[in-house]
């Protein structure tokens, strides 16, 4: 929606009016029912409690609520009680009218989504991490009560994802990082693909501008020659089908930018090497439910008669439909061109749950007898996470989102049960989702009869039998081999359970401790003890501390063997860290960072306005954002740091914008080379980097198998745009294969 800041009113109430008509005719365009009064009721309460409010960017605020509706009937499929909630959704939090007020206009449905989306207001997430926490499960706990609240949610977000630009650089790095790191996996989970796919390159946009828009044009200039490749290797097809006589919309789905852009980061490959730019999709009218199966296998066998099959990945989503209800046969073909092409073909009934997702399945209902559905069964394991009483703010959404982006696979019980699992699943995560007291006394399991340890990987299709025993307990090592977030959510409340009088003995210990160098316990103390023991949660201390493994004691000593328990204090107020000692001085705190203004990144000889964070170490002219750490120093992150996105989405407040500015000293940086090996190729490379680009070189080693080397070359680099060049370069030796920069950075 464009911004006109200089309309007269009578201008901006012909403009509200205006896309309240659009709203109202994509309504009257879907087979709900006809309940339009009670729509505009709620258009004339909402615009007259937001007169007078303007958004950011200086259009009347109204307009927002206008653009969330429509997306929540048009693009997510819903009806009026939800059209009328999203017109209302702010009322409540921004104006003095009340959840009863709406109930008593609009009836209590309208009230409790309203209430629902009041409770989730601002974000997900608040200023604290505990506060984020809280305000996640608020959002999850209301979406087990009516999932239409977050269908609502999914649709303001995405409205202001569209309108981000009128936001100032900071704000957009932290919504667009929480955007990715939640709310896309969430549109995933519902099904809700064009969205989740519209979340992710909006999110890439306002992280990577420049790199956003080189792949957007190379997608652009790239179109034609895809179109001829398309149209030379669907004619055949198209003539088959109607050959069958089936109804059909065929048609080519290019790739997102940001699914793009994941290949060539994950593959270390330039835009020109990502083959699979678009898949074809074969959408096929079929009234008859019954027939849709048979219909995609005629479909199937008449293009596997055209083109050889890559036969590893074919996925028959139509007998079992993934977690999210989506349901579609997909192959993937060689063609005319010698490269790999995806053909999806699906019913329309199956496309519009595909594009809409659960809202989708109200539309479509099919009798299941009693069987629940799987959003239920989803939400469950939602309530379990939700019912774990201490996770931290970062472990919960960790935890939460292990099972938002998972791949799946399926497996089944001796007795024939089918169960849905992430991808690397393992005995022990079938034995904590069939029941808490099955994992917590799990030895080992049996596998297509054969005995396996309970930390075997599963595959789709294995029978997999859970053995247990009473003497058995529950392994703090356990977590390392688990993969969904039921398991970890059970194991570790087991451990608690059974940790829980170590844990109070420790946390005595440490009182007494305290008490005796009149210290006062607080979160300075705290922070400092874990720090020196490289702990890091308050728990863990407390149960080393109860099970002797670490006494404080020792700390005392190893600072100062001559400290009296009377200079505690003293300690404690001049130094941190394993080499503090009551002679240190305090360093000079830095000057105070605005999170409001774009921060500067200086590193000229040894002054250093900022520090590496230890996870990336990113390179002038990189995308990077900073995060004020606890010394209230910048730490910088690559944008593409999986510990940035996590930053970004749980201390939004904290995160800054930033921008390189003079950096005289050159940066370590790491490439890899493979290709075939041959007499005089290393002297080559190394003459190359160090006579011809004038790069000096940290490291390099090589290993070789047969006739391929692999290479992984350290070097000093000034910018981005030189080790690019580097890589160019190496590229262009003979026997060279990929030449690609990698980072520190650590990978998902």
């Amino acid at each position: 929606m464009t911004c006109h800041p200089n309309l007269t009113p009578e201008e901006e109430d012909r403009l509200i009016d205006k896309e309240f008509e659009k709203l109202i005719s994509g309504y009257l365009a879907s087979p709900h029912r006809k309940r339009v009064e009670i729509i505009e009721r709620a258009f004339r309460f909402a615009k007259m409690a937001h007169k007078g409010i303007r958004r950011r960017s200086g259009e009347p605020y109204i307009l927002h609520p206008i653009a969330v509706a429509q997306i929540t009937s048009q693009e997510i499929g819903l009806g009026s009680t939800s059209i009328c909630a999203a017109l209302l959704h702010d009322v409540v939090e921004d104006t003095e009218y009340t959840v009863e007020d709406i109930s008593q206009q609009f009836g209590p449905k309208v009230a409790s989504l309203v209430s629902g989306l009041t409770k989730i207001s601002g974000g997900i997430f608040g200023d604290k991490a505990s506060a984020q926490a809280e305000n996640f499960r608020k959002l999850l706990l209301t979406m087990s009560e009516d999932i239409r609240v977050v269908l609502i949610k999914m649709a303001d977000r995405l409205h202001n994802m569209r309108t981000l630009s009128s936001m100032p650089p900071g704000k957009q790095y932290k919504i667009a990082g929480e955007t990715l790191y939640i709310y896309a996996p969430l549109a995933h989970r519902l099904g809700l693909f064009p969205i989740k796919t519209e979340l992710e390159d909006l999110s890439f946009r306002y992280e990577h501008p420049g790199i956003y828009a080189a792949i957007e044009a190379k997608i652009r200039s790239s179109e034609s020659k895809r179109q001829a490749v398309y149209t030379d290797f669907s004619g055949p097809i198209l003539e088959r089908l109607d050959g069958l006589g089936v109804s059909y919309e065929a048609k080519a789905r290019v790739k997102s930018v940001y699914s793009i852009w994941r290949k060539m980061e994950t593959k270390h490959v330039p835009f020109e090497e990502v083959y699979d730019l678009y898949a074809m999709r074969i959408i096929f009218d079929c009234p008859d439910v019954s027939r849709e199966k048979t219909i995609c296998w005629e479909i199937y066998s008449a293009i596997t008669d055209l083109y050889c099959l890559h036969p590893e990945r074919t996925r028959d989503w139509i007998s079992v439909p993934k977690a999210n209800g989506y349901q579609a046969l997909h192959l993937t073909v060689m063609g005319p061109d010698g490269n790999w092409i995806e053909v999806q073909i699906r019913s329309k009934r199956m496309d519009e749950i595909a594009e809409k997702g659960f809202a989708a399945h109200w539309k479509y209902k099919i009798g299941r007898g009693d069987e629940e559905s799987e959003l239920t069964v989803w939400l469950r394991t939602i309530k379990d996470i939700l019912e774990d009483p201490n996770p931290t703010a970062v472990d919960f959404l960790d935890t939460l989102k292990l099972n938002l982006f998972s791949a799946e696979i399926v497996v089944f019980t001796p007795k024939g049960e089918l169960v849905t699992l992430p991808q690397h699943s393992t005995v022990l995560d079938l034995a904590y989702a069939l029941h808490s007291e099955l994992g917590n006394h799990c030895i080992a399991g049996k596998v297509n009869h054969k005995l396996v340890p309970l930390s075997q990987q599963l595959q789709s299709g294995d029978q997999v039998e859970v053995l247990t025993s009473n003497s058995a307990r529950p392994k703090p090592e356990w977590e390392e081999f688990l993969a969904t977030a039921k398991a970890r959510t059970r194991l570790r409340a087991a451990l608690r359970r059974e940790q829980a009088p170590v844990i109070e003995r420790g946390r005595r210990i440490l009182a007494d401790f305290l008490a005796d160098g009149q210290v006062k316990e607080s979160n300075e103390v705290l922070t400092k003890i874990m720090r020196y023991f490289h702990i890091s949660t308050r728990d863990t201390l407390y149960l080393k501390l109860g099970s002797e493994e670490i006494t404080l004691d020792g700390y005392i000593l190893k600072d100062s063997p001559k400290t009296s328990p009377g200079l505690l204090k003293k300690i404690f107020r001049i130094g941190t860290g394993r080499s503090a000692t009551p002679k240190a001085l305090p360093a000079p705190p830095p000057p105070p960072v605005n999170p409001k203004e774009v921060y500067e990144l200086n590193l000229d000889g040894e002054m250093q306005n900022f520090v590496f964070s230890p996870c990336c170490h990113p390179i002038p002219g990189d995308d990077v954002m900073g995060f004020i750490n606890d010394d209230n120093r910048v730490e910088i992150h690559d944008l593409t740091c999986p510990r940035a996105q996590l930053l970004k989405s749980t201390y939004g407040p904290r995160v800054v914008a930033t921008k390189w500015h003079r950096v005289e000293r050159p940066l370590p940086a790491t490439v890899l080379i493979e290709g075939i090996d041959r007499h005089g190729i290393l002297q080559e490379l190394t003459q190359l980097i160090s006579s011809q680009l004038h790069m000096d070189i940290r490291s390099l080693h090589i290993d070789t198998d047969n006739e391929v080397f692999n290479c992984r070359l350290g070097v000093l680099t000034r910018n981005a745009s030189d080790l690019k060049n580097l890589c160019s370069e190496v590229r262009k030796i003979s026997g060279v294969q990929k030449a690609a920069r990698t980072d520190t950075k650590t990978s998902e």
